[in-house]
């Protein structure tokens, strides 16, 4: 049997439990966890994620991500027999008619919907195992995301309830979890589980029932206090097990149904092929390096510095909402598998002024935030963010705002971008000293300041490149006079270059030793006009 703390008086009084935290007695509105929004299961449905059948975390390079325990409670005991599976209320007759319903239900019209779930749960579920026996938590509750969202992390219901465990804000931010514009720790799967469990936890030891710990999952833990309290019989010698079916259909309609879905959930997933779902397979499980990034930086950095795709980093790293960490704090960021330790050496590179691409605009006359939001695409809260929560009401002439690269897109002519690397026509100018010395190398002369990441950003080659062509260590120090080659197979400056995200016309003539005022003649325009990007600039 569990090992668990006993309630006093919770039938006919306040609840009074070993280890009760005020923040679950918050009004039942506030504290509801989340539920998904229609009978077919969850309504967010996304791409079917890989899956492996091995619950394996790798070991993770720097610090942890986060909160690795929100409540300072020791693990439970659980035998081998599940003690939510095995339970009286498996025998109750109506329990059982709604449970057959769902079974027939996601395994006729709702199967090409539970198919997804099944091959989600499978990316995901070694995660949450991990946690389920660090606790000493009913394993079954691995089970509770295909109900709640279909093991989707950015399942969004109906009233906001978010991510895999369906948590809501007023939740989430109580479990110690980020919930802004810029970062949502619910559409974490690692982080979101450790939070759900935590409070899943403290749930049963308020309630001393799974059922009624479920319930309080799905209804609040506040409105399942109230029905007890106004309600329960007398008698302290009924199980909470027994206590919540006598008192089940005092709960709200989705309530009641949601200890049936989670038994059906559970006997579906938990034997696909006997209910007529293929086993998924060759699916990877989650897997990562941890790395610990100080300040701001972009995914483009993070992806570079990595040597990977920045679809990587963003499907690793879901609960940054607009591409970048934020400013101010140290976060840590999720890379694939074998990167942490050269991305420790590639970013230690990076000029603190260079890890985060953006876009600048300097405030003129009449501007207004939302009309500066508005122009690059973004929400005024996300360019508030940005800069230091900027007061709005206190927006002066000629200050310069970062602007999120995320989707960001000048529409303004007056709109002025500029890259961290950007430089003015004499910075430019003096890139001259990179000059082609033969017909298949292009070679740059090192100048004061200048590291392998400047270099690789300028050429647009990675550093990896750099340290073959030049045979240098990952420990090389460079010295201003020194020649390296920083190009193959080119002769002369390459004759024209796509825009990127956070580009300007002194950033590229930098790039390529041309003066800027003549890059942009060659392109019939002035150093005044707007670049976008994608458009494809002419290098003379």
């Amino acid at each position: 049997m569990i090992q668990r703390a006993k309630c006093v008086a919770l039938r006919n009084g306040p609840m009074r439990c070993v280890g009760v935290i005020a923040v679950l007695l918050i009004a039942a509105g506030c504290s509801r966890v989340g539920f998904d929004s229609g009978p077919g299961g969850p309504g967010a449905e996304g791409p079917p994620q890989p899956i492996v059948q091995s619950p394996v975390v790798p070991d993770r390079v720097g610090a942890p991500v986060g909160p690795t325990r929100i409540l300072d409670h020791p693990p439970l005991a659980v035998d081998e027999v599940d003690p939510i599976l095995n339970s009286v209320v498996r025998d109750d007759p109506l329990l059982n008619e709604r449970i057959d319903y769902w079974i027939q239900f996601w395994t006729t019209r709702g199967a090409g919907h539970f198919g997804r779930y099944i091959e989600r749960m499978a990316r995901y579920h070694g995660v949450v195992d991990r946690e389920l026996e660090d606790r000493g938590l009913p394993p079954s509750l691995r089970f509770l995301p295909v109900v709640e969202s279909g093991y989707h992390h950015g399942a969004v219901s109906r009233v906001g309830a978010t991510g895999m465990w369906q948590i809501m804000t007023p939740t989430a931010r109580d479990l110690g979890l980020s919930v802004s514009s810029l970062v949502d720790d619910r559409r974490d799967p690692l982080l979101s589980t450790r939070a759900a469990l935590d409070y899943l936890q403290q749930l049963y030891l308020t309630f001393d029932s799974w059922f009624l710990a479920l319930a309080a999952y799905n209804a609040g833990p506040g409105r399942v206090g109230n029905i007890l309290r106004q309600h329960a019989p007398d008698d302290d010698t009924i199980s909470g097990d027994e206590l919540y079916l006598m008192l089940r259909a005092r709960f709200p309609a989705e309530t009641r149904e949601f200890v049936p879905r989670f038994f059906a959930a559970a006997a579906i997933a938990g034997d696909p092929e006997r209910y007529g779902f293929d086993l998924p397979v060759g699916i990877a499980q989650m897997a990562f390096d941890e790395v610990l990034v100080p300040d701001a930086t972009s995914f483009d950095v993070l992806a570079r510095a990595a040597g990977v795709d920045e679809a990587e980093i963003r499907a690793l790293n879901p609960h940054f909402l607009r591409g970048f960490t934020p400013a101010g704090e140290a976060r840590a960021i999720r890379l694939p598998p074998g990167r942490g330790a050269d991305f420790e050496v590639n970013y230690a590179m990076i000029p603190p002024e260079e890890r985060i691409s953006f876009l600048e605009h300097v405030v003129a006359s009449g501007e207004t935030l939302t009309h500066i939001a508005r122009r690059y695409s973004v929400s005024v809260n996300d360019l508030s963010a940005a800069n230091g929560s900027v007061d709005p009401r206190r927006l002066q002439v000629g200050r310069r705002l970062v602007v999120p690269v995320a989707g960001a897109r000048p529409t303004g002519a007056t709109a002025m971008a500029a890259v961290t690397a950007g430089a003015d026509d004499d910075s430019a100018e003096s890139a001259n000293a990179a000059s082609s010395e033969s017909e298949s190398s292009f070679r740059h002369e090192v100048r004061s300041g200048e590291s392998l990441w400047i270099l690789a950003r300028r050429y647009s080659v990675s550093v990896a490149d750099l340290r073959r062509w030049n045979d240098l260590s990952a420990n090389a120090v460079l010295q201003p006079g020194m020649r390296l080659i920083v190009g193959v197979g080119i002769s002369g400056n390459p004759r024209s270059y796509e825009v990127r995200p956070g580009d300007t016309w002194g950033g590229i003539a930098e790039r390529f030793g041309v003066r800027t005022s003549e890059l942009a003649s060659a392109n019939g325009r002035t150093t005044r006009d707007v670049i976008r990007v994608g458009e494809e600039i002419q290098i003379p």
